[in-house]
C-alpha cells in the first residue's frame, strides 16, 4: 500500500440541495443517523506543508469552522456550478489571517463564472474586505502542482457541462460526471482509491446513478472505492451499504483517509 503522507478530508459529499433537503419528509431527510447528514460536496487535500481545497460550496464557511482550517493555500475548482464555488467569498478571512492573495486554479469557464457572481472583487475601486485572489488557469492537459501536492486533471462531461476530476498520486476524485471518454479512463487506471459521484438509483441526465459509478468501479478495479455527490434520493446510508461490494463505501461527511 503506497503512502505518500496526504490525508483526504471529505468537507462534503451530497448534492446541490444537501441532505437534509428543505421541506422534505422523506426517511432520509428525517433520519438521525449522522451519516445521512450531507453538506454540500468539497474535499480537503493536506501534506505536511500544503492545504488546499477543491470546491467552495455554499457551506465553505461551515466546513473549515466545523474542521478548524485554520490556514489554506490555495483552491481548485472542478466547475462553475453554484454547489461547488458560492462560497468563495469567504476566503477573504485567509486573506486577513494570511496577509496574502488566495491562488485560485481554474478553468476559463470556471474564471468568467468567477469573475461574474463575484464581480465586486475584481472592481477597479474595491469596497474593504472583498475576496482577494489570484487565479491561474487550469490547462485541460497539463498537470500542476500546488506546494508538494500534484494534481493531474482529468476532463468529463456533467451532461454537456465540462468538469476536471483530478488524479493525486493513486487517488482519483471526480464529482459531477454522466460521461468519461475512453482517453479520460485511461487516467484512472491503476488508481488505488476511486471517488465517483452516485447520484442515486434512478437514472439522471447530468450524474452517473449507482449502477453506472458501481460499473466503472468494476471496470478500473480500485481497492477502495468511495460514492459521493449524494442525494436523499439514494436511500438511508445504512441500508445502501448493505448492498454494495466490501470494497466500495459511500462517501460521508468527515470522511478522512491517507493516500
Amino acid at each position: 500500500m503506497s503512502c505518500h503522507g496526504i490525508e483526504i478530508l471529505f468537507l462534503g459529499t451530497g448534492t446541490s440541495q444537501g441532505v437534509p433537503v428543505i421541506a422534505c419528509d422523506c426517511s432520509v431527510c428525517k433520519s438521525e443517523n449522522k451519516f445521512d447528514k450531507r453538506l454540500r460536496s468539497s474535499i480537503l487535500v493536506r501534506s505536511d506543508s500544503t492545504t488546499v481545497i477543491i470546491d467552495t460550496g455554499p457551506d465553505f464557511r461551515q466546513q473549515m469552522l466545523t474542521y478548524h482550517v485554520k490556514t489554506l493555500d490555495a483552491v481548485v475548482f472542478t466547475h462553475e456550478h453554484k454547489d461547488h464555488i458560492a462560497g468563495l467569498d469567504d476566503i477573504r478571512a485567509y486573506n486577513y489571517v494570511q496577509r496574502k492573495n488566495m491562488p485560485v486554479y481554474c478553468t476559463q469557464w470556471v474564471e468568467k463564472a468567477i469573475r461574474r457572481d463575484f464581480f465586486y472583487a475584481f472592481a477597479e475601486t474595491k469596497y474593504p474586505g472583498v475576496p482577494e485572489m489570484e487565479i491561474i488557469p487550469i490547462d485541460e492537459n497539463t498537470s500542476f502542482q500546488i506546494g508538494d501536492i500534484p494534481f493531474h486533471p482529468i476532463k468529463v462531461l456533467h451532461h454537456h457541462l465540462p468538469v476536471l476530476g483530478f488524479r493525486i498520486y493513486d487517488f482519483v476524485y471526480i464529482t459531477d460526471a454522466n460521461y468519461i471518454d475512453n482517453n479520460e479512463m485511461l487516467k484512472l487506471k491503476d488508481a488505488r482509491i476511486l471517488v465517483l459521484n452516485a447520484l442515486r438509483k434512478q437514472s439522471h441526465i447530468s450524474h452517473f446513478n449507482l449502477e453506472q459509478a458501481l460499473d466503472i468501479m468494476k471496470y478500473i478495479s480500485p481497492e477502495q472505492g468511495y460514492l459521493t455527490h449524494i442525494s436523499h434520493m439514494m436511500g438511508l446510508h445504512n441500508e445502501v451499504e448493505k448492498g454494495l461490494p466490501s470494497h466500495i463505501r459511500l462517501a460521508h461527511d468527515g470522511l478522512r483517509i491517507r493516500i
